[in-house]
């Protein structure tokens, strides 16, 4: 056998069954550290690189499409799969993993190289941080305007508890509650980045999404989530208690509203540590726990929130033509956050929801405070965030000083808001001057335009330790002696070309072209010869080198050691800060939903105790804004039946034509309801609302092939969950109900639906229908009213007028709506003839098209049939 044809082994992809004793010190260290963080992927830093081996290495190489190599292990190993990423480049490669569903381990060096090397050892190295998507930190990992939760669940049979955290604002809230629909429509709301199972279940090496490890997660609970399992241990009551009263330094859990919440305590217990064990030593303090129920606000289920398109459209899940697209007006990353949070919790209370409005009000009416607030926002840098940052010790001296710009310009935002008496105004008069204080000093001692890198020098101004003037003073003394040197020399020896180098191997040298090598003076000692040059050293030179490099690392030091004073000085106060970043992240909601009052003529809608839904000249919120140069027709709306008032009544049959604008106006009538309940103007000419308990939406239906459920069966379910959980508070609208299944059948479930809403739940409720027979309800509820669509009929086509009118309309126009969607001629025609077959020979459609006072029996409406007939000849 040839050496070129020996066989060569493949290189170690798993540390399991080798002689540990044989590896390398660092393999040890690796495999010692990778043993602690089973489920984490090991990213380990070696010089400039962060590395990871074994079986991590091909896993990483695969998902980050990176070269797979291998390195030597020890000693009769071999060698062992291998690949890294720069150490500069680790966020974008962490974010890349975390997304994908990995969870990842930082194992950085906590010591200087140089030490360890003088101590001819390895240089020690610890795991400063688990990345998981739930404890994100990095700016370039999180949407500024979106909350990154990190969610708890603790399930005891059908009881659960709930709590979530954004540990990069601060947020911490926990809840519990009956029924695992309830806890998924909760994490459907909350949408957090990662949820934490406890499980007696072996930790994995990947967080579980869909189709790995489903036997662990719940089959109610969202399948789209991302979810992490934890011992049991850390989620015992007297643990959860422990922890945290410790974290919050109190003797009892009253004040956080959850010592008699076994659950929702047991939750929150589990998560916070969680967060002590992926941030290490740098977590940011979280505020305190607060315990909420989910019937605090307006409940809205996922359906209502997605046929609603609050967040994002149905169609491509984008921003852009969502109710959040249409009025977001913020100029702050925070209050971004906190209009979405305001839209997805919509308020009870109606003092909570004047307090808005006066505040809307007031801005409205002083256009100069309103566009000063505007531009003085603009300014602000995201407070929560940053000073989260600072708390935890992961700031860099930029970000500081944008928290400390902030900090400054909050004298002038209370100086503004005094200029107004409304609740959200007051609540920026008084700042304390402590802030302003914090964030002058850090200002006056930070370099205005800092590096991004803390420990390279350049952070700390002139003027502010006598150690850094003096070695600064030294320095560029010396700094100037080396300019000097390069001209002295060139006099010296004659050679124009003299310079003076420096690199980080050789340090500084003169360097000379090799032809003039002769020139070179009897001090000087050749330190490195190059192809065209020779490099030399001088006992002066190698001196002053000394000091310099001494005196830059004593810089680095002196000014690392102010910096880390100054930032632990901001974090102290990040309580505060974030205290009155909320206040600021309020007002400017406030000013942006201010602007949009303004800029399409929104009214303040009157809030009531009632139940009236009473809408004048009502617009929907999104279209309005989407037709541009169109004008968009608006209609009224009047519902909350009172026996005094017939034009009033619950529920509302309403019929007219395809495309004419039933659904826009079914969704703008609850978008406009949610609105108001948040505080905000609504696009009406005026407006009377009474407080809705609950929104529910059906509009549309899709096929869920993943649970094998069919459009009609998702229709059914969507709709028993309406009929199991709407109250006489509520606000229900529906679309097509009964469409998905035969004529008759449809017809008959459409029916029963509408009568059981208005009659047995009498919550306020538009039932948007073909089935024109259901006009007859009109008649048998007094609660019930029919309107219509109206068209405008021509003898060769229609126009939709997009008008609601009283009054049931006894034809759709399918035919004409799918003429103006491009079906062939021949097709439309032949529509025609089979339509007119079909009426000729349907008792019922004769009976209603012929308008007989013979009114239909409800009781036998489901049981009539249409007669065989031969819809491809004449005869019946």
């Amino acid at each position: 056998m040839t050496a070129a044809s020996a066989h060569v082994p493949e290189p170690h992809g798993d540390y399991r069954g080798l002689d540990r004793d044989k590896l390398s010190p660092m393999m040890q260290h690796y495999i010692e550290v990778k043993e602690q963080y089973p489920q984490a992927l090991l990213l380990y830093r070696v010089g400039d690189f962060f590395e990871c081996f074994f079986q991590d290495a091909v896993t990483i190489a695969q998902e980050l499409e990176l070269v797979l190599t291998s390195k030597e292990g020890g000693k009769e190993i071999g060698r062992v799969r291998m690949t890294g990423v720069p150490h500069h480049a680790l966020e974008r490669y962490a974010a890349l993993l975390v997304e994908k569903g990995y969870a990842v381990a930082i194992c950085d060096q906590v010591e200087d190289a140089t030490i360890a090397a003088a101590e001819k050892r390895m240089v020690r190295r610890e795991v400063q941080q688990l990345i998981t998507p739930g404890t994100l930190t990095e700016e370039g990992m999180l949407s500024a305007r979106r909350n990154n939760f990190l969610a708890a669940v603790v399930l005891v049979k059908h009881h659960w508890g709930l709590a979530y955290a954004d540990i990069t604002t601060g947020e911490f809230y926990t809840t519990q509650g009956t029924g695992l629909e309830a806890l998924a429509m909760e994490l459907e709301r909350l949408q957090p980045s990662e949820v934490l199972l406890p499980t007696d279940a072996p930790d994995v090496g990947r967080l579980l999404r869909p189709g790995q490890g489903d036997e662990l997660i719940p089959a109610q609970l969202p399948s789209e989530l991302c979810y992490t399992t934890r011992s049991h241990r850390y989620f015992t009551a007297p643990e959860a208690r422990n922890r945290l009263m410790e974290t919050f330094q109190v003797r009892s859990l009253e004040a956080m509203g959850c010592a008699d919440q076994t659950l929702a305590m047991r939750a929150a217990g589990g998560l916070l540590e969680y967060i002590e064990d992926t941030q290490k030593d740098n977590r940011a303090p979280l505020q305190p726990l607060k315990t909420y129920a989910i019937t605090d606000y307006l409940i809205l289920d996922p359906q209502t929130r997605r046929n609603l398109e609050l967040m994002q459209t149905v169609r491509d899940r984008a921003t852009t033509g969502s109710l959040l697209w249409a009025l977001d007006r913020t100029n702050t990353a925070m209050g971004g956050r906190a209009l979405k949070r305001w839209f997805l919790e919509p308020l009870l209370d109606p003092k909570g929801i004047l307090a808005r409005q006066e505040t809307i009000a007031e801005l409205i009416a002083h256009n100069g405070l309103r566009e000063d607030l505007k531009t003085l926002l603009r300014q602000f840098y995201d407070l929560e965030r940053l000073s989260g940052r600072a708390a935890s010790g992961r700031a860099n001296a930029r970000e500081l000083v944008n928290l400390a710009d902030s900090l400054v310009r909050l004298v002038q935002l209370a100086s503004l808001a005094q200029q107004g008496q409304s609740p959200y105004l007051k609540a920026l008069h008084q700042i304390r001057p402590t802030l302003e204080q914090v964030g002058q000093y850090v200002l006056d001692r930070i370099q205005e335009a800092p590096p991004l890198h803390i420990k390279e020098g350049g952070v700390i101004r002139d003027g502010i330790d006598p150690r850094l003037d003096q070695r600064r003073s030294q320095l560029l003394a010396d700094q100037q002696w080396l300019a000097d040197l390069e001209i002295r020399e060139r006099e010296r020896t004659g050679v124009n070309k003299l310079k003076v180098g420096y690199n980080k191997t050789f340090g500084y040298y003169l360097t000379l072209p090799r032809a003039q090598a002769d020139a070179a003076p009897s001090d000087y000692t050749r330190k490195q010869t190059l192809a065209n040059e020779e490099r030399y050293i001088t006992p002066e030179l190698k001196e002053r080198e000394t000091r310099i490099l001494t005196a830059q690392d004593d810089l680095n030091e002196i000014e690392y050691e102010i910096f880390q004073e100054l930032r632990g000085m901001v974090g102290e106060q990040a309580q505060e800060i974030r205290d009155v970043a909320r206040a600021v992240a309020a007002l400017d909601v406030l000013v942006g939903l201010a602007e949009v009052a303004i800029a399409h003529n929104y009214c303040r809608p009157m809030i009531t105790q009632g139940r009236e839904i009473e809408i004048n000249q009502g617009r929907h919120p999104v279209v309005e804004q989407r037709l541009k140069q169109q004008f968009f027709v608006p209609n009224s709306t009047h519902m909350g039946y009172e026996p005094q008032r017939q034009d009033s009544p619950d529920l509302i049959i309403l019929t007219g034509p395809n495309a004419s604008g039933k659904s826009c106006y079914l969704r703008q009538v609850g978008l406009i309801q949610i609105m108001a309940q948040t505080g905000s103007y609504v696009p009406a000419q005026g407006a009377k609302l009474g407080i809705c308990d609950r929104i529910f939406t059906r509009v549309g239906a899709v096929d869920d092939l993943a649970t094998g459920q069919s459009t009609f069966m998702v229709e059914m379910n969507e709709t028993a969950n309406i009929l199991n959980h709407a109250t006489a508070k509520s606000l229900v609208l529906l679309d097509e109900i009964g469409r998905g299944t035969a004529t008759f059948d449809g017809l008959s479930i459409a029916w029963a639906v509408a009568e059981y809403l208005a009659q047995t739940i009498q919550s306020r409720t538009i039932f948007a229908t073909h089935y024109h027979e259901l006009n007859e309800l009109e008649t048998l509820c007094p609660n019930v009213a029919n309107y219509q669509v109206t068209v405008k009929e021509l003898p060769d086509k229609i126009i939709f007028l997009h008008e609601v009118h009283p009054g049931g309309a006894d034809r759709s126009y399918g035919i004409e709506a799918g003429r103006l969607a491009g079906l062939p001629d021949v097709v439309i025609q032949r529509a025609h003839q089979v339509m007119g077959q079909i009426e000729k020979h349907s008792k019922i459609a004769v009976g209603l098209r012929k308008g007989s006072p013979k009114r239909l029996d409800p009781a036998l409406a489901p049981d009539h049939r249409v007669e065989q007939l031969d819809i491809f000849g004449d005869r019946p």
